[in-house]
């Protein structure tokens, strides 16, 4: 969508509503609107596959993520809401359910450091225009198989506050309906039923809420507020810093990980005493201790295994949990050799201390600037975790 001023475009969007009273000039009104709802619907998304869009210093950064799972034949995004394995904060939707109604369906899973990002706005906007027939919809598609625990879903929403309707779609069946490949992924439909706009991806927020005020507006909501929503987005949820950012997200299994440092390299699906390189270039990483290298995960064998990264970037993010579920497994964290201090994450405190509890996203260093090349290493204190994947922001 290009920019326009807002006013602008509050005024080209009046204009084409009350020309269309007139049949001499009803349609040419209505190419208006059409225009300024950004009718690109079905835009191939294949070269956003990947996690990455766009540039920092030359290094790619976390932008966006997902996998193709293949195309889909049904063309009814919205009836694929009854494949839903199960519902969440509400009954079952159906597209009867939604008739009339403005519907954001927003593609999330909860470990991903790109959705947290974009959640505070999908929050408000869910808040401020339901009373004006918004519906959000959280399409909960795994991408870790712990994801597809329920249990652990209805932690995430009930710890992160989601509280519109949620639909877990552990088979992806939804995301091949929208032929979906990326999280975050926001769809907007209108009142009957439409894939009208889509976005993929962090940002553009102005945008994208302007399209929601816009298909209310067209459905005949009044009230509609031309404010835009304002955002306090703090801990995980807070807002990269792009401009220092030159770390990309990276997997710990064998199948997707890039630059794996430790001597001899990884030996898949065998326990293995790893060590770690005297000093890791920038965006190398590194075990030490007694691991299994799934394709998946980084699996500790033996208390006082500890993974070493050295990365570019403000905050640093770390996908892991215990593999026995109740389980728990504390840890030290470091950063140039020293406890983190006021660059601690909020999941551990100034010495670096923290406790593994939960299968989820830790963050672990929040630094304040000046951003330099920092050296990452956390130490646990007992076996049993599993490690997926680094981000950063």
């Amino acid at each position: 969508m290009r920019d326009i001023n807002r006013a602008d475009w509050y005024a080209q969007y009046m204009v084409a509503e009350q020309a269309g009273k007139g049949a001499p000039v009803m349609n040419t009104s209505k190419l208006l609107v059409a225009a300024v709802l950004v009718a690109a619907i079905g835009a191939p998304i294949a070269g956003f596959v990947g996690e990455t869009k766009g540039q920092s210093g030359g290094v790619r950064v976390p932008f966006l993520h997902g996998f193709s799972i293949g195309a889909s034949g049904s063309q009814a995004e919205l009836a694929s809401l009854e494949r839903a394995n199960e519902w969440l904060n509400s009954p079952p939707l159906t597209p009867a359910d939604l008739r009339g109604k403005v519907v954001l369906v927003d593609f999330w899973t909860y470990t991903c450091i790109n959705w947290r990002r974009q959640f505070p706005y999908v929050r408000a906007w869910a808040e401020k225009y339901k009373d004006q027939g918004l519906v959000v919809i959280g399409v909960h598609a795994p991408e870790f198989e712990f994801e597809k625990n329920i249990a652990n879903v209805r932690w995430a929403v009930k710890d992160m506050k989601v509280d519109y309707p949620v639909a877990v779609d552990n088979n992806h069946a939804i995301w091949r309906a929208f032929r979906n490949q990326a999280w975050p992924a926001l769809y907007f439909i209108d009142a009957q039923g439409r894939v009208r706009h889509q976005h993929f991806g962090e940002g553009t927020y102005e945008q994208s809420e302007m399209v929601i005020q816009a298909l209310l507006l067209e459905a005949g909501a009044t009230g509609v507020s031309r404010e835009l929503v304002s955002v306090d987005a703090r801990g995980h949820d807070a807002a990269a810093d792009w401009n220092n950012l030159k770390s990309p997200e990276n997997y710990l299994g064998f199948e997707r990980t890039e630059n794996f440092a430790s001597p001899g390299g990884a030996i898949p699906d065998k326990p293995r005493m790893y060590e770690r390189p005297p000093r890791p270039g920038l965006n190398e990483w590194a075990l030490s201790g007694d691991w299994t290298v799934r394709n998946d995960a980084a699996a500790l064998n033996e208390a006082g295994g500890s993974i070493t990264y050295r990365f570019h970037a403000r905050d640093l993010h770390l996908v892991m949990g215990p593999a026995t579920p109740g389980a728990s497994v504390k840890f030290r964290v470091l950063i140039d050799g020293k406890p983190p201090g006021d660059a601690h994450g909020v999941d551990v405190d100034e010495q670096g201390t923290g406790t593994v509890t939960e299968q989820r996203m830790y963050q672990l260093i929040r630094q304040p600037k000046p951003i330099t090349d920092r050296q990452f290493e956390i130490e646990f204190f007992g076996p049993g975790v599993e490690a997926f994947a680094f981000s950063f922001g």
